[in-house]
């Protein structure tokens, strides 16, 4: 019935539906294993793509040729470009999407896609053989060969979904846990935890009060996330925001010795920066009010995203508290939100290229490896897609570094000082951030993705066409010079120092206070010019010439560091027979095993003086 695949890839999530597209892109015959066809690439919790630091890594997706950007721009409702009044290495788009749009437009996209197979099913267990994967039995017992299997979970591993006391097995709202693929990675000598997280009411639009809440627009010039040119929609829908109250706060207490979380049902640690609205108030209880962001679902449909007020407790306790909070007094709820908890593996027991350190060719993306948030898991999917081809046809595997990509910091973290609490991406988290903007993804990636064959060649000519575009235009601005006469007046509207001599253009563009569009207007030789470029290169053009300075000193600290990287470390070595080194150094590398002195580096207990013994050891 079935042939063999060169992938499997187990889940259709955002990990999953990614993983499966870049390997069959790559042109691994590849088959998507999913419990139910009708929710591919569902939005389970808020229905909104990227938003600070996750924005850069949709955009880095979308750059290496993944479906993330396109989907997300082409079922938005609301853009937004995050942190505008901080430097350009904060801002991060966002879109408030169409969740309906979105999961459509997903299975469209990965059914057009060539090499790619669907089967609907639960996987049971995996075929191992010597030590290396060999392929998958469903629940029907069917099995099905593989060179390399992907596994991408989710929440669906021996699921448990908690309401107050109650508790049903699932893997999401109306759909069923997964069961046998924990219990036979345990047996083979995996590491697995617990972990939870959980979604607020779906509320009746219809039913609220807007009037009593505070309107938040899009933003006019839509930027989106693809570097492909994606239509934009001509009209974008409102969100709203309001706000808790003490009313609300006491309301929700008098549910608290029936929520799972306190009364020690759910064992699993929650995102510490996503935390549940009772969470909030307990940990906050100083604050008097919490924001609501109140989130239309789509174009067409009623129902509204409580962002902000995800809870477990009984849904009587919610829906009291929720008719308290203003513009709440009449609401009608759809259903109430809910925790769910699930089976996770600490991503220490993983490699770079998200395989296994136990089974060869098998691999982990997305929230089996303890991260939270649809971009997280899509950016392993892309990273555990590509290697799972690669090892299908015995290539090296594809990494990214922590000063190539946010999706380079992402997997360092998870391998290398692994989570015990759901992950999430901050730009705080990433220490070349000035290099890692959402505006240059494609520079920094679209062409490593074309070498391994992954992004097309019309990508790759786009971004030679910006690279030459912004170099241009970059000559000209340093080249050109402006007379006092010229620019004055803006300066003296703009509160910054007038010129009493003529200056090259690019000393004006240093300053905060203008951009290169304000001078255009004024210098008549820079607006005759500005006519050749897109938008894009002249921003990337005025990011390269306003943070110049900052962006040299980041590369000289990149190239210090990559001369750790450089120096390998191999599988075999016994740190615990290297006295030198501290006790917990020994016993962090002996179960890390880091691929790199940089690696090594970065392990929480491992100090300095560790890394000088290690690099005598390997005679650096």
């Amino acid at each position: 019935m079935f042939q063999e695949y060169d992938v499997i890839v187990v889940g259709a999530g955002h990990a999953g539906c990614e993983a499966a597209a870049a390997a069959a892109n790559m042109g691994s015959k590849t088959l998507l294993i999913t419990m139910n066809m009708q929710m591919i690439g569902q939005m389970s919790c808020n229905p909104a793509m990227g938003g600070v630091a996750k924005g850069q890594i949709v955009r880095e997706i979308d750059a290496m040729g993944g479906y993330s950007g396109i989907v997300s721009d082409k079922t938005m409702i609301q853009f937004r470009m995050l942190n505008l009044s901080k430097g350009p290495a904060m801002w991060s788009p966002r879109t408030q999407n169409d969740r309906m749009m979105f999961a459509h437009e997903w299975r469209m996209m990965l059914e057009q896609t060539p090499n790619l197979d669907f089967w609907q099913e639960m996987v049971s267990e995996l075929l191992i053989e010597e030590g290396k994967i060999a392929g998958v039995i469903t629940s029907m017992g069917i099995k099905i060969k593989s060179k390399s299997v992907v596994l991408t979970n989710g929440t669906f591993l021996n699921g448990i979904i908690h309401i107050g006391e109650k508790q049903i097995g699932g893997g999401r709202a109306g759909e069923s846990a997964a069961k046998g693929i924990t219990e036979q990675l345990v047996s083979i000598g995996f590491e697995s935890g617990r972990m939870k997280t959980g979604t607020p009411p779906r509320i009746d639009g219809r039913s609220l009060d807007y009037s009593k809440m505070e309107v938040q627009e899009g933003d006019k010039d839509i930027v989106g996330f693809s570097f492909k040119n994606i239509a934009k929609p001509e009209k974008q829908r409102c969100c709203w925001v309001t706000y808790t109250n003490k009313e609300v706060h006491d309301l929700l207490r008098t549910g608290f010795d029936q929520s799972p979380m306190y009364s020690g049902r759910i064992q699993g640690l929650g995102p510490r920066y996503c935390p549940s609205i009772e969470d909030k108030i307990d940990r906050f209880a100083e604050k008097e009010r919490h924001q609501i962001f109140v989130e239309p679902e789509g174009w067409n449909t009623v129902e509204i995203y409580v962002n902000g007020f995800s809870t477990s407790l009984p849904e009587d306790v919610q829906y009291k508290a929720l008719c308290k909070i203003p513009g709440f007094e009449k609401a009608k709820m759809f259903r109430p939100g809910y925790a769910i908890e699930y089976d996770y593996f600490p991503p220490t027991q993983l490699n770079y290229s998200l395989e296994t350190k136990l089974v060869k060719n098998l691999f982990f993306a997305g929230q089996i490896n303890g991260t939270t948030g649809y971009e997280e898991a899509a950016g392993q999917g892309l990273i555990s897609g590509i290697n799972a081809h690669n090892a299908a046809y015995d290539k090296e595997f594809f990494t990214l570094g922590r000063n190539e990509a946010y999706i380079g910091v992402l997997i360092d973290d998870l391998i290398t000082k692994g989570t015990e609490e759901p992950y999430r991406m901050f730009t705080s988290r990433a220490e070349y951030r000035i290099l890692l903007r959402q505006d240059n993804a494609d520079v920094r990636l679209t062409e490593k993705s074309f070498k391994i064959g992954l992004a097309k060649e019309d990508r790759l000519r786009r971004v030679e066409t910006k690279n030459t575009d912004v170099a241009h235009l970059t000559k000209f601005i340093k080249d050109t010079s402006v007379l006092p006469e010229e620019v004055n007046g803006l300066l003296q509207e703009k509160g910054t120092a007038l010129l009493n001599q003529k200056v090259k253009l690019d000393k004006l563009v240093l300053r905060p206070q203008l951009t290169i569009n304000e001078i255009g207007e004024k210098v008549e030789s820079l607006k005759e010019e500005l006519i050749k470029y897109d938008k894009e290169s002249i921003e990337s053009t005025e990011i390269h010439i306003k943070y110049e300075g900052y962006l040299e000193k980041e590369m000289e600290l990149v190239d210090k560091m990559s001369r750790l990287e450089q120096v390998k470390l191999i599988d075999k070595i016994d740190y615990m027979s290297i006295q030198s080194l501290s006790m917990e150094a020994r016993t962090k590398l002996t179960k890390i095993k880091p691929e790199t002195l940089g690696q090594a580096s970065r392990i929480s207990g491992v100090s300095p003086a560790d890394i000088s013994v290690l690099m005598i050891y390997v005679g650096r």
